[in-house]
């Protein structure tokens, strides 16, 4: 009788594309025993690249356990698009995708591996295989199996730690993660709409934009390339109000800056009304703006037209003069809210920052595209929250509220 395998797979990436992995599982169907286990960081990715590495992964697994005829294979997912377009019954149309989805079909004769979709929380092991893949690489270490299991054909992965990533959704209150946006079935709650009551109190991070500085009312490109602006009068005025607010409302257990002057400035006001010490955070410094610095947008547009376009057209393309790419700006927030997440899981923490890292934050939140950063406004001294579960999903709770400053 022919041999019958279950394999579980998933993958995640911080950012969409971002640091990503993925991870495999195969078990005995009619045991549940695991078999062989298989993770790898995979360095810069989305999160459907690695859903189908972690595929491909999981097939050669088995396949490594049973090379015989007439094996059968049952792969179960939370990712609707894998499982859909192996069944037949979607298109590849990326042209990523074609390649892998080709691998993945090439491992086993045709008619001997079937597809299911399973809901996110019946592939945790999978899951919590692919987060110990990206938090090792993240490390710049390999990933293991634990103790007991069985690894997959080529072992224990080599893992490719690049930080260089876009980061995304964190999963897991001290590992972060993406979720899967192929992850919601018909009839599933989307993410952020309803909260199971079993996940726990999320981190919450406050973000509020540093008081206004000379440059803010004449709307200069103010980075951390140039000069190091203190606040304006009217700009400590602006974090007093919001140090009053924020200590009416008794939520903030913890308050972390930019290195930036005009941050650290907002953030002892908030932190001395609250009995609290200002931890700076480097990764959540503005922009390098580069040349820019210091420039109205109709000045730089006028000195470097060429640099501007390319940079309003691609999240890629630096300011001129070495300035930073707004991807190296989520690459770098990311995984500062990774980290900070992992730390502070469970406490409403208050981020000091700038415009650049808020908006980033609320775009990787919301899974929106780059072109999102142009399609906000943050003001001075205004405040944003939000929230992160322990399933891997974010909500957005508060966007540019500056009703304490009237």
């Amino acid at each position: 009788m022919a041999r019958r395998f279950v394999v579980e797979a998933d993958g995640g990436s911080r950012g969409n594309p971002g640091p990503a992995g993925y991870g495999a599982v195969v078990l005995d169907p009619d045991t549940g025993e695991t078999l062989a286990e298989a993770a790898e960081y995979i360095g810069t990715a989305t999160n459907n690249v690695a859903e189908y590495k972690g595929l491909i992964a999981g097939l050669r697994a088995a396949r490594a356990l049973d090379p015989e005829p007439g094996v059968q294979v049952q792969v179960r997912m939370d990712s609707k698009l894998v499982v859909e377009q192996m069944s037949g019954r979607w298109k590849v149309k990326h042209p990523g995708m074609r390649p892998l989805a080709a691998e993945a079909r090439e491992i086993f004769p045709p008619g001997q591996v079937s597809y299911e979709w399973i809901p996110r929380e019946r592939n945790k092991h999978a899951d919590r295989l692919a987060n110990e893949a990206m938090d090792a690489g993240t490390r710049g270490e390999q990933w293991r199996p634990a103790t007991g299991a069985t690894p997959s054909a080529d072992g224990a992965l080599e893992a490719r730690a690049e930080t260089a990533a876009l980061g995304g959704t964190p999963a897991g209150a001290a590992s972060p993660s993406a979720a899967s946006p192929s992850a919601v079935a018909p009839g599933v709650a989307p993410p952020g709409w309803a909260v199971p009551a079993d996940l726990g109190t999320p981190a919450t991070f406050v973000l509020l934009r540093h008081g206004e500085t000379a440059l803010t009312p004449e709307k200069r490109f103010s980075g951390s390339g140039g000069g190091d602006p203190e606040l304006s009068p009217v700009g400590r005025r602006q974090a007093e109000l919001v140090a009053t607010a924020l200590a009416a409302r008794g939520t903030i257990q913890v308050v972390v800056s930019s290195p930036l002057r005009r941050c650290v400035e907002t953030a002892e006001a908030v932190a001395s009304r609250i009995g609290v010490d200002v931890h700076i955070e480097e990764g959540l410094r503005e922009t390098d703006f580069g040349a820019w610095e210091g420039l109205t947008f109709a000045e730089a547009r006028e000195r470097h037209p060429d640099d501007l376009q390319a940079w309003l057209a691609s999240s890629k393309a630096a300011p001129t003069g070495g300035g930073e790419s707004f991807a190296a700006v989520a690459r770098r927030v990311a995984l500062t809210r990774d980290k900070l997440i992992a730390r502070h899981a469970g406490r409403t923490v208050l981020l000091v920052t700038h415009v650049t890292p808020i908006k980033t934050l609320v775009r990787l939140a919301l899974g929106a595209p780059p072109e999102s950063l142009f399609r906000m406004e943050i003001s001075a001294a205004s405040l944003s929250a939000l929230a992160y579960y322990a399933d891997g999903n974010a909500s957005l709770r508060l966007l540019n509220d500056t009703a304490h400053l009237r």
